[in-house]
């Protein structure tokens, strides 16, 4: 996460420490990018995931807001068009450290692209190169039925996910991740249009649970202890949803007493994508993890779409109907 918006350094770390992993309904940012590699080439027009992006559906992926669509990419063109819009925002705004590979193809892409599906917000307005709608928002999403044929979880390298994976071994998971938008489309319609994409796509394949990490700006904790400790006191999982950082990754967010902790503090030092997620009714994980690389604290959100506040089933429709098209 790194400044680039023309926001001044302070206001802009608040606003970009949520970003690497995930987006709030008032606050988009990306996901960390690590361990790059080259994205091959695919032999035909679909995702690598399945023949076809779209089966097994029961319903559509993606909606409209006048001139802005939303729906999954279709093609290996779409995907690396994903990728250079997050390299733009991720190496060139936000001056994430790029390999020598990364920089050369100008693309952000690992290993866990060609398993994911890829959320699009297109501008029928802002035509490309090719004359077709311009790509100005992305997110990955990555099922667990796709996941655990492919190696795993992204999030698996930072928090120990298996016992809770196995104690609901009866519900499907969603990992969240990867998310950016241009600058100039950072803006309520996009984030809305991303949030009906992502209802529509745990709808249409009957997902029980979303996860993913957050981020702090800073890699001490102490800067961040006041909202550190209030997400342990005040917004930790149930013990059935509980999730532990990795050991040798833990690292302590009970940096205060309950008692010492200003709930009014902690709640203005939070970074936006959690404060989010806290309104949708999302869960904080057990630890958090110090990312040197990209200078940020990470914790972990666990939301069971068992609990999400009943305000955004209905604004976005319980079967995601607002923005259908």
């Amino acid at each position: 996460m790194r400044t680039g918006l023309g926001t001044p350094l302070s206001t802009w770390q608040r606003l970009r420490s949520a970003s690497r992993h995930g987006f709030s309904p008032r606050a988009l940012q990306g996901f960390s990018p690590r361990a790059l590699l080259p994205l091959p080439q695919l032999p035909n027009r679909t995702l690598p995931n399945s023949a076809d992006p779209f089966a097994g559906l029961k319903g559509p992926v993606g909606g409209r807001i006048g001139n802005l669509e939303v729906r999954l990419a279709q093609t290996p063109r779409e995907l690396r068009k994903a990728q250079a819009l997050r390299y733009k925002v991720f190496y060139g705004e936000m001056a994430a450290v790029a390999d020598a590979k990364t920089r050369f193809f100008r693309r952000d892409e690992d290993r866990f692209d060609r398993i994911c599906d890829h959320l699009l917000v297109l501008d029928h307005e802002s035509l490309g190169h090719s004359k077709k709608p311009r790509i100005v928002g992305t997110y990955r999403l990555l099922r667990q039925e796709i996941a655990e044929r492919h190696g795993g979880f992204y999030t698996a390298d930072e928090y120990d996910i298996a016992p809770l994976l196995a104690h609901h071994s009866h519900l499907k998971f969603l990992e969240l991740g990867r998310s950016c938008v241009l600058p100039e489309y950072r803006n309520r319609r996009t984030v809305e249009l991303l949030w009906h994409g992502i209802w529509s796509y745990v709808r249409a394949h009957d997902l029980d649970v979303m996860f993913g990490c957050a981020s702090f700006a800073g890699t001490d904790p102490q800067d961040n202890a006041t909202a550190l400790s209030f997400l342990h006191h005040h917004a930790a999982t149930a013990p059935e949803w509980s999730v532990t950082a990795l050991p040798g990754r833990y690292t302590d967010m009970n940096l205060l007493s309950k008692d010492a902790v200003s709930a009014r503090t902690a709640l203005r030092e939070l970074p936006p994508l959690v404060k989010g997620y806290l309104r949708i009714g999302a869960k904080i994980g057990n630890g958090a993890v110090i990312d040197h690389q990209f200078g940020t604290t990470d914790v972990l959100i666990v939301l069971p779409v068992s609990d999400i506040d009943e305000r955004y089933i209905k604004h976005f429709g319980a079967e995601a109907t607002r923005y259908a098209l």
